[in-house]
C-alpha cells in the first residue's frame, strides 16, 4: 500500500472516529432537550459531552436553558425588577435575571462557543461583567470603558470562546445594581473531569441585605446589614445539601456583598481546591473547616462525607447568624458627651452640610448604621448608666445585657423534601447566612431522594429523628 493511500485511509478513520464522538457528545447535551413552540430545539439542564462532568446543583435556582445557533451555545439573560421571599412572609423588591434572585445558573464545558443575548427591562442602563473571566474586551461588560450601557428596552450580545475552567460568576457592573442582587453563577466545567471525583456538586451565593422594619426596598447605600442569604434564602428557608454517607462532596461559595464571610463546617475536615480564578493544584490543597469568602471571590471546597449527621455550614460572623436584626439596647439618656449612633453617612465622610468640623453633629459616629433616623437619640456615653428593670419580671430581669438572643423554631413554615428527618424545633438555630450538610445513611436519603419527586401533600406528617454520632 502506497503511502499516500495510507494517508488517505488514516484521515477518513479519523474523520469517523471523530463524527461518532460528536454524535455521543451530542446525545449526551441532548437528553434536556426540549421542543419550542416555535419548533426550536432548547436545552433545559447542562450535560455534559459523554458525561464527563456532573451538573452543579444549585438549591432555590433555576438554570439557564440554551440553544445551539450558529455554533455557539446561546442563553438569553434579561435584567428585570424580582420580587424575592427571604422567609415565608418576607418578600422584598429586588433586582435579578429572567424572574430571579440570584439570577439563573449558566453552564458550559471548556472550549464551548458562548453567546449570552441580554435584554435589560429595567428603569436604568445595565451592562454584565463575566468576573474572572478571560474575554475579548469589547466583551468584559464595563460601561463606557468598553462598551455603551445597555438602555432600557435595549438588547446587546456578548459572544466569547471559553477556555478556563473553574467557577465563575456575572454580574451587574454597575455597583448599586450589585447591592441590588444581580448576579448569577458561570460554571465552567474542564475538558479533563476532576480528580479525585466528586459525587456531588454544590452551588452556594452569598449575599447581603440593609432593609429596614416595614419596608421592603434594600438600601444599597448601607454598610450594616441585618438580612442575609444563601441563594436568595435566609435560614430556615435555605435548601440543605443532601448528600449519601460515603460520597465525596464539592461545594463551591461566591460572594457579592460587601463584608467577607467566613464560611464553617461543623463536624468535618474539607481542602480548599479552588478560587475565583480556578482550579488549584492539589500539592496546594490546604486542610481547613473554616474558610474565608472574601468580596468578590470564590472557594471551592471538597471533603469525604464519612460522618452522618444534619452539619451547619454558616459564616461565623455572629451578625451574620440572624435574620431582620434590629437593637435591643435604648433609648438611652444623651448626658451631653460621647458618641452617638446613627448619624449620617456625608459627615462620616468629611462632607459638612452645617456647622463646623469640630461641632458635635459632625462628630463621629459609633459603630455603621442601618439608617434609622431614629438611632441618633440613642447616644451612648462614656460614663456607665444605672439601668432600671423594674418593668421586667424574673430573676433574668436583673442579669445585665439581657435580653440578647432568641430561639425561634419555624419548622412547618419552611417543610420541604430535604428536610424531612431533622429534629424537632432544629429551625431555630438556623439562621442567617445558614444551611445545612445533611449527610444522610443510605435508607433516609433515598427516602428524601422519592419525596422530592413526590407533590408536597402526599409527604408523610411524622417525620423520624436521625441519629447523630462519629464511628
Amino acid at each position: 500500500m502506497n503511502q499516500e493511500r495510507r494517508g488517505f485511509l488514516k484521515q477518513t478513520a479519523l474523520a469517523v472516529t471523530g463524527l461518532l464522538a460528536g454524535r455521543k457528545a451530542l446525545a449526551a447535551q441532548e437528553t434536556a432537550r426540549v421542543q419550542t413552540t416555535a419548533g426550536e430545539s432548547v436545552y433545559t439542564q447542562f450535560s455534559a459531552p459523554m458525561g464527563r462532568a456532573l451538573p452543579v446543583d444549585v438549591p432555590d435556582l433555576p438554570r439557564l436553558p440554551w440553544r445551539w445557533n450558529d455554533g455557539a451555545k446561546e442563553f438569553h439573560l434579561v435584567a428585570d425588577v424580582v420580587k424575592r421571599e427571604f422567609l415565608p412572609g418576607s418578600t422584598f423588591d429586588v433586582w435579578g435575571y429572567n424572574g430571579s434572585m440570584p439570577g439563573p445558573t449558566i453552564e458550559v464545558n471548556q472550549g464551548d462557543r458562548v453567546r449570552v443575548v441580554v435584554e435589560n427591562r429595567l428603569p436604568e442602563p445595565t451592562t454584565v461583567h463575566w468576573h474572572g473571566v478571560e474575554v475579548p474586551i469589547a466583551m468584559d461588560g464595563v460601561e463606557g470603558v468598553t462598551q455603551d450601557p445597555i438602555p432600557p428596552g435595549g438588547r446587546f450580545v456578548y459572544e466569547f470562546t471559553v477556555h478556563q475552567y473553574g467557577t465563575f460568576f456575572y454580574h451587574a457592573h454597575m455597583p448599586m445594581q450589585q447591592m441590588m442582587g444581580m448576579i448569577g453563577l458561570f460554571i465552567m466545567h474542564p475538558r479533563e473531569p476532576y480528580q479525585p471525583r466528586c459525587e456531588k456538586d454544590f452551588g452556594l451565593i452569598l449575599q447581603e441585605w440593609a432593609i429596614l422594619p416595614n419596608n421592603t426596598i434594600p438600601n444599597s447605600l448601607s454598610m450594616e446589614f441585618n438580612w442575609l442569604t444563601i441563594n436568595g434564602k435566609s435560614g430556615p428557608a435555605t435548601t440543605p445539601l443532601i448528600v449519601k454517607l460515603g460520597e465525596r462532596v464539592r461545594i463551591r461559595m461566591v460572594n457579592l456583598s460587601m463584608d467577607h464571610h467566613p464560611m464553617h463546617l461543623h463536624g468535618n475536615t474539607f481542602y480548599v481546591t479552588g478560587t475565583e480564578a480556578g482550579r488549584v493544584p492539589q500539592a496546594a490543597w490546604t486542610p481547613a473547616n473554616t474558610v474565608i469568602v472574601g468580596v468578590a471571590q470564590c472557594r471551592d471546597v471538597e471533603f469525604e462525607a464519612k460522618y452522618p449527621g444534619d452539619w451547619m455550614l454558616h459564616c461565623h460572623l455572629p451578625h451574620h447568624m440572624m435574620n431582620h436584626m434590629a437593637s435591643m439596647v435604648g433609648p438611652l439618656v444623651h448626658l451631653g458627651q460621647g458618641m452617638h449612633p446613627g448619624m449620617g453617612m456625608e459627615e462620616g465622610m468629611g462632607v459638612l452640610q452645617q456647622g463646623t468640623a469640630l461641632s458635635e453633629e459632625n462628630g463621629p459616629s459609633l459603630g455603621r448604621s442601618m439608617g434609622v433616623g431614629a438611632t441618633f437619640d440613642e447616644a451612648t456615653t462614656h460614663l456607665p448608666l444605672q439601668q432600671d428593670h423594674s418593668g421586667h419580671q424574673g430573676p433574668a430581669a436583673r442579669v445585665p445585657g439581657y435580653p440578647q438572643d432568641h430561639f425561634m423554631a419555624m419548622d412547618a413554615l419552611v417543610d420541604k423534601s430535604e428536610t424531612y428527618g431533622l429534629r424537632p424545633a432544629w429551625s431555630g438555630g438556623v439562621m442567617g447566612m445558614t444551611t445545612l450538610v445533611r449527610v444522610l445513611p443510605p435508607a433516609l436519603y433515598d427516602k428524601i431522594m422519592v419525596l422530592k419527586k413526590e407533590p408536597s401533600k402526599s409527604r408523610p406528617a411524622t417525620q423520624p429523628e436521625m441519629e447523630h454520632r462519629h464511628e
